[in-house]
């Protein structure tokens, strides 16, 4: 979560990536679990992270909402704010923050939008930005100032343009405990069946309701929150290992390499191997330009 603060066991600690003309990007990892105790904060600049790991709860002006992997958690210059783990420890995000006259600029160069304050806590890990989270992970180690100023406007049109949609009110405590809970026995053990029903035994609550829950919290339902979980480890494994297409797609979850393939393509872009050759390339690329 994106904070400015001295380093505790369970305070997060920031590292700085790159920085410009009106905005920076830190790297900030937090240990925090249910035993710590929650504390009001502040947003210095307008203020977008987006969630690498972990999951944690956020309440601003703008309502409350539970931060997963691939959400964007959005704060408003000037205002402030409370995180906590209730219900799982630790969290790692990169935090992207924005000047006011830069986020009035970017604001001017988009169609139909006025307001240059969010009306949504966060964004939910909703397929449109699968592809920008994609390009995250390699900022921490390029240190590429082109790169990062480009990745941070990105962030921030994104976050401006998906806060226009029209959106759910919020969950109640009751609704927003149950779906972190979920999320968190989800997370957890994605790789083996679960049911609805199983998930609402757990979470004391009904099929219905849980999955209503689930939906408001988290932008997607648990099926899908499932299946994005499992893509995001086969992209995973892709990246970094050698273990053939199958063999990725047996470990995940995935019983049949057709609708693996289907799956991965739909949400990446390219079938399973060309998207392996297509990132370590990029990698390869980003590496030559560091060095």
């Amino acid at each position: 979560m994106p904070v400015n603060a001295p380093s505790s066991p369970s305070v997060p600690v920031a590292s700085a990536i790159a920085s410009g003309a009106g905005w920076t990007i830190e790297h900030v990892i937090c240990t925090a679990g249910p035993d710590d105790r929650t504390f009001e904060e502040r947003h210095g600049w307008t203020s977008v992270a987006a969630v690498l790991n972990g999951q944690f709860s956020y309440r601003s002006e703008q309502g409350g909402a539970l931060m997963a992997p691939g959400a964007l958690l959005l704060g408003n210059s000037g205002t402030c704010f409370e995180c906590g783990h209730t219900h799982s420890a630790g969290d790692r995000c990169l935090a992207f923050r924005f000047a006011p006259e830069l986020v009035e600029e970017v604001v001017r160069g988009m169609a139909d939008v006025r307001a240059t304050h969010f009306a949504r806590a966060g964004i939910p890990p909703v397929d449109a930005l699968v592809p920008l989270f994609q390009s995250l992970p390699s900022l921490i180690e390029a240190h590429d100032p082109l790169c990062a100023e480009q990745a941070a406007l990105a962030i921030l049109s994104n976050a401006i343009a998906l806060d226009r949609d029209t959106h759910e009110p919020p969950p109640d405590a009751r609704d927003l405990t149950a779906a972190a809970e979920a999320a968190q026995i989800i997370r957890a053990d994605f790789v083996h069946p679960i049911t609805i029903a199983a998930l609402a035994t757990a979470t004391g609550t009904t099929r219905r309701r849980l999955s209503r829950a689930f939906r408001r919290a988290i932008g997607v339902t648990p099926w899908q929150y499932v299946l994005n979980r499992r893509l995001d480890a086969a992209a995973a494994l892709l990246r970094d290992s050698d273990d053939t297409v199958l063999n990725v797609a047996l470990d995940t979850g995935f019983g049949d390499l057709s609708e693996f393939t289907r799956r991965f393509r739909a949400r990446f872009g390219l079938p399973p191997s060309a998207w392996r050759k297509h990132v370590r390339s990029d990698q390869s690329a980003k590496g030559n330009i560091v060095q």
